[in-house]
């Protein structure tokens, strides 16, 4: 993967905001409901690190779904090169000071969250 970045934390985009938080990311496709966009403070929204409407359709409606095999396909996703701009982009800004990925995963930690901390080195 990459080097550690110490600068980068998961959290859930409806837990209210930090000042440890620094930059805050959605990482989720679809804009969390019930949120109003100004009680979220995003501040990027890169919709190309997100799993794709099939995948995240695969993944949510599917009882035999497992998540390595998730983890799998997200990751190909990850290496489109749309994808790969955008993550080195959070890297350097991680690089620079802290960066919170924001989702509305109920567990981030079964979710597409814990595949992009993987590929940014958290």
């Amino acid at each position: 993967m990459s080097r550690s970045t110490p600068h980068l934390r998961v959290r859930r985009v409806y837990d209210p905001p930090e000042p440890a938080d620094g930059t805050r990311v959605l990482v989720d496709r679809l804009w969390p409901r019930g949120l109003a966009k100004a009680d979220a403070r995003v501040d990027q929204w890169p919709k190309e690190l997100t799993p794709s409407t099939e995948l995240r359709r695969w993944y949510h409606g599917s009882d035999g779904a497992s998540f390595d095999e998730f983890r799998r396909r997200y990751e190909a996703e990850l290496a489109a090169p749309e994808a790969a701009e955008a993550l080195d982009r959070l890297r350097r800004l991680a690089a620079d000071g802290p960066v919170t990925l924001l989702t509305a995963a109920k567990d981030p930690a079964r979710s597409h969250t814990e595949v992009l901390r993987g590929h940014l080195g958290g």
